[in-house]
């Protein structure tokens, strides 16, 4: 009795009257586990008040729960990603009771994952991984260079495909447990299963053969996209998409990448680097929506460094030969067909054929419609007014959201920030404009802001300065890399600032093509966000020597038509 009087007094004065009902309801039954936490003293008595409170919270939605058909929960998150676990987290984290959804559907070949969304499992880490590995291999010139004892071409090395993917496969799992270990210590209840609308508040799922349901006063939408092939394309169950070529554990050979996204250029990027023989099929342009200059400087580079590309074709029909390779039919995809291109439609046999011709949102078969939920007509996917759908209560962060950069640290800051505004009335809201991304190609290109051809809607062609620079690495420079020919590459990084003259020359953009283009963005996206201009960049010290240096030092502008080459580095 004494005990309990003293764990109520610590919730009284420690924690809330709601944190202090909690206790009075579970004291009695726990006494032998809050023991544990009545051995402290001074200070730490307010870090057991704080454990004890979620221990006691968990116990009591077990309990209030045991006499009810229906679980009912504070937010309901349906999709196991990164924005819809750190939703989950942070809500959970401000005392909301939570349950979170996660289910993945098999590849048509098969392939599943675990929790962690596309990021983790298909996407950006093993994406990343597999980068890293391909440069290894093209710095081995580099190290030869610099006295190490390997050969000066990467490509007599053996490299296995085998433990490269033993090793992704490894770290990819060993995420997808951390992910389970930090919804249990937050007390998310994780329900492995497909989830279904009954109305706007129940959800239905099946697990082990029974079917369930839960209420939620919130729910958000969470649920990500999928790859997705052309219906148009006979035969196209032989092929594959980024949901598979992570998880093979043997090489994919002589692979076909097609479409010009960044998945495929990426894709055919870090096979090329892994020596393999890979085509890339462009049916019009690379990396559409990006900046044009240096989209083109990223397709001349992988171009220069050996790289295949079929430009004005689109696969149409896939054949499985007896061997077991594909023969892909191609059509010219222009009505004005250079004598390239018509050779470009020709058939040709490979061992892999991978698409990455758009992704598709997951919201199918949820029955959205029964809890009212509209989607866009034409891409499936949700509008929103703040992550906020046209039903009040149901909210949507991530690549499901219309509008919204289908990158992970979006979707984790929405969810974030929207957990703060249901359970802290916090009034921050997700800021889409600006938001800094990284293409990993094999010259990587990294970008924050307008593009040249966006900024010259918005902003008028007339009233943009243009500053840009082509330069090149100390690290590749002074080794003298060489290209397909064998000939020593020159001016392999390119830097462009778009400038606003009407804001006394405001930076409304930022584009780099170099090495670790991520790292060097992501302090420029700051500069940004807080309306720096280009003589606060000019007023910088670079630190030297680095590439990310030659932004402060840009003066030749586009108009002035002068050659933005360098010599040396």
């Amino acid at each position: 009795q004494n005990l309990q009087q003293t764990i109520l007094a610590l919730a009284n004065t420690e924690a809330s009257m709601k944190t202090a009902k909690f206790f009075r309801s579970f004291t009695r039954r726990n006494v032998r586990r809050i023991t544990a936490f009545a051995f402290v003293g001074g200070a730490g008595l307010s870090i057991a008040g704080r454990n004890f409170y979620r221990f006691s919270q968990r116990s009591f939605v077990k309990a209030s729960n045991s006499n009810d058909d229906v679980k009912k929960y504070d937010l309901i998150v349906i999709g196991g990603g990164s924005g819809g676990i750190s939703c989950a987290k942070e809500a959970s984290l401000l005392g909301a009771k939570v349950a979170l959804f996660d289910y993945v559907n098999p590849t048509v070949h098969g392939t599943k994952w675990g929790l962690g969304g596309t990021c983790v499992n298909v996407g950006c880490i093993p994406k990343k991984m597999m980068h890293y590995s391909s440069l290894l291999g093209e710095s081995m010139h580099d190290a030869h260079m610099l006295g190490w004892n390997v050969p000066e071409n990467h490509k007599e090395l053996k490299f296995s495909w085998e433990k490269m993917s033993e090793t992704v496969t490894n770290y990819v799992k060993s995420l997808n447990w951390g992910y389970k270990v930090q919804l249990n210590e937050h007390g998310i209840t994780y329900i492995k299963a497909f989830a279904k609308f009954v109305d706007a508040h129940t959800i239905e799922y099946e697990k082990r053969k029974k079917t369930e349901q839960i209420t939620g006063k919130y729910i958000v939408l969470a649920m990500g996209g999928r790859p997705k092939i052309p219906s148009s394309v006979e035969g196209r169950e032989l092929a594959i998409t980024s949901d598979d070529i992570f998880w093979q554990s043997t090489s994919p050979g002589k692979t076909l990448c097609v479409g010009a996204s960044y998945i495929s250029l990426e894709t055919a990027g870090f096979l090329h680097g892994m020596g393999l023989d890979v085509t890339v099929c462009v049916r019009s342009i690379l990396l559409r929506g990006f900046d044009r200059d240096a989209v083109d400087f990223v397709g001349d580079y992988m171009k220069e460094i050996g790289m295949k590309f079929k430009m004005g074709a689109s696969p149409t029909k896939l054949e499985k030969l007896e061997d077991g390779k594909i023969r892909v039919t191609f059509k010219s995809t222009s009505d004005d067909v250079s004598e390239e291109e018509k050779g470009n439609a020709k058939a040709e046999i490979y061992d892999t054929v991978m698409f990455a011709t758009g992704r598709a949102p997951e919201t199918k078969n949820l029955g959205l419609d029964k809890a009212g939920v509209t989607l866009d007509e034409d891409s499936g996917k949700i509008r929103c007014s703040k992550e906020q759908t046209n039903v009040a209560h149901i909210f949507a962060v991530g690549d499901i959201v219309y509008g919204a950069p289908e990158l992970t640290p979006v979707a984790i800051q929405a969810g974030k920030l929207l957990a703060k505004r249901l359970f802290k009335s916090a009034t921050n809201w997700m800021d889409y404009h600006f938001v800094p991304t990284t293409v990993f190609t094999p010259c990587e290109y990294s970008c924050c802001g307008y593009s040249e051809e966006e900024a010259a809607d918005v902003y008028d062609e007339e009233n943009l300065e243009v500053y840009h620079m082509k330069n090149n690495p100390l690290e590749t420079y002074s080794v003298k890399r060489k290209n397909k020919d064998g000939k020593e590459m020159n001016n392999t990084i390119y830097f462009k600032v778009i400038c606003d003259k009407k804001q006394k020359n405001k930076i409304v953009g930022f584009h780099y093509c170099g090495p670790n283009a991520g790292e060097v963005m992501q302090g420029f996206a700051l500069a940004l966000k807080v309306g720096c201009t280009k003589d606060d960049l000019d007023n910088v010290v670079g630190i030297h020597p680095t590439c990310a240096e030659w932004f402060t030092t840009l003066k030749v502008t586009k108009s002035s038509g002068e050659s933005a080459e360098a010599t040396a580095c």
